[in-house]
C-alpha cells in the first residue's frame, strides 16, 4: 500500500468518526416525566422571562416546567373539572369535552397572556398567574369551532392566529375525518382588543399547526391531510392571499418559530389511517427550503409526534400520547 494511500484512508476514517461523534453530541436524546397518570404533553410555549417549557396535557391542564429537580407543577387548566381527579384520568382525548384538551399555545411577549386552543373547548386565555382560563370564543361565521388545533401569537401586533382541523369532525372523529380526507378546516384571526374572530381560510384539508413570522408578514398554515404547507400573507402586496409553500411534506402537524425565523415542523408519514411511520423533525425556512430533517423513529417508533419546538438551542418534542418530553 501506497503512503499516498495510507494518508487518504487515515483521512477518510478521522473524517467519518468526526462526523458520527458530532451527530451523536447534537442528537442525544432525553426524557422529561410528567407527573404520574399524566400524558399527551402535544404542544409548548416559553414565557419572555425564559421559563417553561409550558405545555398542556390531557385532562385539561397546561404545566411549566420548573427544572430538574421539581419537574412539572400545574400552571393553569381549562374548566373548573379539570382541576378535578376526575380529570386525572384521562388519556388522549377521552373526557376532553368535559375536562379539555390543550393543543396549541403561545404567549403574547409583551402582555405575558398565554393562548390556549383546546381541541374541544374553544380558544382560551390565562394571565401569567395562572389558573382557570378564560373562554374567548368557541365559533366563527355562524360555525362552532369542533376541532381546534394550532395556534400562534403574531409577535408584533399580539393578534392570535389559530386553526380548526376540521368543522364537520371532532377530536373523537379523527378517523373518520383521516378516513375520508376532510376538507372543511379554517384559519382564524383573533383580535384581543376588538375581541372578535374572523375566518381567514377555509377549506383546508386537516389544518393541523399554524406559525406567524418574527416581522409578522406573513403565518404558515399546515395541511395534515394534503402533505403540505401553505404561506398566508399578513401584509404587504400580497395581503390576505395565500401560496403553496412546500408542496410535499408528510403529515405535517404543529408548527414552530425559531429565533432565527426559520421554522420546526413536525412532520409524519401516515400509512394506516392514523397510525404513523417515521416521524420526523423537518426544519425550513421562510422560503420553505429544507434545511435539515432528524428521524424521530429511533426515539419515538411509530408514535405520531405533534410538536417540534426549538428554545436555546434544545429542541423539544410532544405527542398525544406519551408521559414524557422529549428533547435533543
Amino acid at each position: 500500500m501506497s503512503q499516498t494511500l495510507r494518508v487518504f484512508i487515515l483521512c477518510f476514517l478521522l473524517i467519518l468518526f468526526s462526523s458520527h461523534s458530532l451527530v451523536s453530541s447534537l442528537q442525544t436524546f432525553q426524557k422529561i416525566p410528567l407527573p404520574p397518570q399524566i400524558s399527551g404533553p402535544e404542544a409548548f410555549a416559553f414565557d419572555s422571562h425564559g421559563g417553561g417549557p409550558y405545555t398542556g396535557v390531557s385532562g385539561g391542564k397546561i404545566l411549566k416546567y420548573q427544572g430538574p429537580k421539581l419537574g412539572f407543577a400545574e400552571f393553569a387548566y381549562i374548566s373548573p373539572t379539570a382541576n378535578k381527579s376526575l380529570c386525572d384520568k384521562a388519556i388522549g382525548s377521552f373526557l376532553g369535552n368535559i375536562c379539555g384538551r390543550p393543543v396549541g399555545l403561545a404567549f403574547n411577549e409583551k402582555t405575558g397572556d398565554l393562548y390556549i386552543a383546546d381541541a374541544f373547548l374553544g380558544l382560551y386565555m390565562v394571565s401569567h398567574r395562572g389558573g382557570q382560563a378564560k373562554r374567548l370564543a368557541d365559533s366563527a361565521g355562524g360555525f362552532p369551532f369542533r376541532f381546534l388545533d394550532g395556534l400562534d401569537v403574531d409577535p408584533v401586533t399580539g393578534l392570535v392566529y389559530f386553526t380548526s382541523f376540521s368543522t364537520r369532525f371532532g377530536p373523537s372523529q379523527l378517523v373518520l375525518a383521516v378516513a375520508v380526507k376532510d376538507a372543511t378546516g379554517r384559519l382564524f384571526r383573533y383580535d384581543p382588543k376588538m375581541k372578535t374572530v374572523t375566518v381567514l381560510l377555509s377549506g383546508l384539508s386537516g389544518s393541523a399547526g399554524c406559525a406567524v413570522s418574527s416581522d409578522g408578514e406573513f403565518v404558515l398554515v399546515g395541511e395534515f391531510l394534503r402533505n403540505r404547507i401553505l404561506k398566508y400573507w399578513i401584509k404587504g402586496p400580497k395581503a390576505n392571499t395565500w401560496e403553496i409553500l412546500v408542496p410535499s411534506i408528510p403529515g405535517p402537524d404543529n408548527i414552530r418559530r425559531t429565533d432565527g425565523g426559520d421554522f420546526w415542523v413536525a412532520s409524519n408519514s401516515v400509512k394506516l389511517i392514523v397510525v404513523p411511520t417515521e416521524p420526523t423533525a423537518v426544519k425550513i425556512s421562510s422560503d420553505g427550503e429544507i434545511l435539515r430533517r432528524i428521524s424521530l423513529g429511533e426515539y419515538y417508533g411509530d408514535t405520531l409526534v405533534s410538536e417540534v419546538n426549538e428554545y436555546k438551542n434544545i429542541v423539544y418534542m410532544g405527542t398525544l400520547t406519551t408521559n414524557f418530553v422529549g428533547n435533543l
